[in-house]
């Protein structure tokens, strides 16, 4: 399962979460796949596609971070399953 994760820098500083990750990687467990991510121009904030089949293992993940980092966990689906799921409908 896909989620988009929305990570808001504590204090809107970018610095703590960039030295982690220099320092320690990712640090995502087993069964929880980094897929792809952006960040805002003015590094607030960032948007993270992980693929997941236990949200625990997600959980997991964001609380290495958590004392840096706010999280918002949104479950998502590609618009092409998106487009599968409705087009009966229509």
């Amino acid at each position: 399962m896909l989620f988009m994760v929305i990570e808001t820098y504590r204090d809107g500083d970018a610095k703590p979460v960039y030295r982690r990750f220099k320092e320690k990687g990712r640090m995502a467990p087993d069964g929880a796949r980094y897929v792809s991510s952006w960040v805002t121009t003015d590094f607030e904030r960032s948007f993270q596609v992980m693929d997941c089949d236990d949200r625990l293992k997600l959980d997991e993940w964001m609380s290495k971070w958590s004392d840096i980092v706010d999280f918002e966990v949104i479950p998502i689906i590609t618009s092409e399953k998106a487009s599968a799921a409705i087009d009966p409908h229509l």
